[in-house]
């Protein structure tokens, strides 16, 4: 199946399970493991009628690659995860918060993103389909069951994307040095996408052209620059400030 995944750990393997358990075909668990925490995974796959594998530790480390796996992975069918931006946007109670990742390859800074979006209530991540890392067992760990519950939406065409994003009222905010304003004293409209660039190379160039503002994250120390997860949520963070106690959809 061209479709099947990797998930592991019981952040994942959780958030996978009480999310959209259709999803998963089977898991693979310690047998050795009789814990609390695993009693509860096995009950509630008992529930949605998930098989289960019993599997030893060497079992377990080869199907990981010898990631800290924790006793329990799985594999999903990821075409069971699909989500378009239309079903994102038409269901919401809220102005739309979103945010856009342009040429995020490392998988541990996508699963730290995912993270931090679902702490801020973002409604949907968006990614190109190319030049960007992609889900898969390592994004999963990092982002401690996010990535289950987080839209993670792809495109062919980022700038295109924008685009029709502005056509639907969503103002488009980029972050980059030097920006047209500084985090600290710019007005964040309500509907709004926050668009990440790659530490270091920053967004590229048709990605920039198509934001309505560039922001910039006012630095008091000597590093040039801030890990993506971090940057995202400091702008994120600063929106939902603005906003108020606006429940997230």
């Amino acid at each position: 199946m061209s479709n099947r995944r990797l998930i592991f750990g019981f952040h994942a393997v959780n958030a996978r399970l009480w999310q959209n358990p259709r999803s998963l075909l089977e898991l693979y668990v310690d047998e050795s493991r009789h814990d609390a925490r695993m009693k509860e995974l096995l009950e509630k796959a008992a529930a949605e009628n998930v098989r289960v594998i019993a599997a030893d530790g060497e079992r377990l480390n080869q199907l990981t690659k010898q990631a800290r796996h924790q006793g329990v992975a799985g594999f999903i069918d990821a075409s069971r995860n699909h989500v378009d931006l239309d079903d994102v946007l038409e269901h919401l109670s809220e102005p739309p918060l979103l945010l856009v990742l342009d040429g995020i390859t490392d998988p541990h800074n996508l699963g730290a993103c995912l993270r931090t979006a679902d702490a801020m209530g973002v409604h949907a991540v968006i990614a190109p389909k190319d030049n960007s890392a992609g889900l898969n067992a390592t994004v999963s760990k990092v982002a401690c069951g996010a990535a289950e519950t987080v839209p993670y939406i792809t495109v062919t065409n980022l700038a295109r994307t924008l685009r029709d994003l502005k056509q639907r009222d969503i103002w488009v905010y980029g972050t980059e040095m030097g920006g047209d304003a500084d985090l600290h004293h710019c007005a964040i409209p309500q509907a709004v996408a926050w668009v990440m660039g790659a530490e270091g190379s920053g967004m590229r160039r048709l990605t920039r052209e198509c934001c309505d503002v560039l922001v910039s994250i006012p630095m008091f120390g000597t590093v040039e620059s801030m890990n993506v997860s971090v940057s995202a949520g400091m702008v994120l963070s600063e929106t939902r400030r603005q906003r108020g106690n606006i429940q997230a959809a």
